[in-house]
């Protein structure tokens, strides 16, 4: 099982450190090769991400990642920030779902901002589309306007684009994702969240998961409006299941279902090809205020690394070790500043990786 680790910048070294620990304590054999991406990468070589670095993650059967960026990068020409590793890594692995499930432990049903009632036993997937729509449309660009309101204004354009197979192949895996859950005991229904009504893109988009969705009977679907879907993830977020959407609806609304959670910290995500080589990351970004303080909260990056057992290395019963030493952890009241509340005890990035590999034992 080779795995590459990219922690990438910011608060991205601490927490895959610890993830990598926890990993260590398991009775399993990985050859682990650590690699720079992003910021780092750029002051080392001069890109985000290095041909070194892409072979190697090809290379192997999953990615452990970190996070990239920081404001210090903001003025660099757009190819060059350290955005665009994690774009390379999506597109050159054809990564084309990710699953960002959004489960309140019982634990921190009081770090939610909800009341406890809309998010106790909150259990819900959601799959975003990640290698179409506007982050990967052309053309794209910036121009002086020769026509409309302001001619000889400068103007930038991106391009909303999905073609009919990257629709049946994401339409297909929320299906199948949600057959999956309701023989776990979940409701077996798929919530297609599109802009059908103003974009063209999201008719089409609403028109090819319809025309998939018959073949899965079993499985109910509704369509829903992207803003209405905000509204109701925050109203009332257990009427959901699996979510499917695209590219940028489903960077949107992850992160807004993350704080239904109690934190972004504690939010792990997959992104898989058809191959099930998979890419795994925290769904937070690199943090620099925080970076070096040791105060990250490691869990959505160690309970990443638990996905990666499941879907990439055939390792589930690994997997639920984790999982079950993470809420081992959080029942003995141990919280990062994130998650943290009065009768909880306060700990560090380094100290909740340490708890979680004394759970294991």
């Amino acid at each position: 099982m080779k795995i590459a680790v990219l922690p990438g910048d910011g608060i991205g070294t601490e927490i895959v450190a610890e993830a990598v620990k926890v990993l260590n304590t398991l009775d399993l054999k990985f050859e682990m090769e650590t690699a720079l991406v992003g910021g780092a990468a750029f002051d080392a070589y001069g890109h985000p991400l290095p041909e070194a670095t892409l072979k190697l993650a090809m290379d192997s059967d999953a990615v452990l990642f970190g996070a990239v960026g920081d404001w210090k990068y903001d003025k660099l020409d757009r190819p060059l920030r350290p955005e665009q590793a994690i774009l390379g890594l999506r597109k050159n692995m054809g990564l084309f779902a990710n699953f960002r499930p959004a489960i309140c432990y019982e634990q921190l049903v009081g770090a939610s901002s909800l009341k406890p009632e809309l998010i106790s036993g909150l259990d819900i997937l959601i799959i975003r589309e990640l290698t179409g729509d506007i982050y990967f449309g052309q053309p794209r660009g910036r121009r002086i306007a020769t026509d409309g309101h302001f001619p000889g204004a400068e103007e930038a354009f991106d391009t909303m684009r999905y073609s009919k197979p990257e629709i049946e192949r994401i339409a297909h895996v929320a299906f199948q994702a949600a057959r999956k859950r309701k023989a776990a005991g979940t409701e077996g229904r798929v919530t297609s969240v599109d802009k059908a009504n103003v974009l063209e893109t999201f008719q089409f988009w609403k028109d090819v998961v319809t025309e998939v969705g018959k073949e899965y009977p079993d499985i109910a679907l509704d369509h829903m409006y992207v803003d209405n879907a905000a509204m109701q993830l925050v109203k009332e977020p257990k009427r959901f299941d699996v979510v499917v959407t695209g590219n940028m609806f489903g960077d949107i609304l992850s992160d807004e279902a993350s704080m239904l959670t109690g934190s972004i910290g504690m939010l792990p995500s997959a992104s898989l090809n058809t191959k099930n080589q998979g890419l795994y990351e925290p769904s937070h970004g690199s943090a620099p205020d925080i970076a070096g303080k040791g105060v990250a909260n490691p869990l959505a990056t160690i309970l990443s690394a638990a996905m990666m057992l499941r879907f990439s290395l055939n390792q589930p019963e690994a997997a639920q070790r984790i999982e079950a030493a993470v809420q081992k952890v959080l029942a003995q009241g141990l919280r990062t500043g994130d998650i943290w509340s009065e009768g909880t005890t306060k700990v560090g990035t380094a100290q909740m990786g340490d708890a979680v590999v004394k759970a294991l034992a």
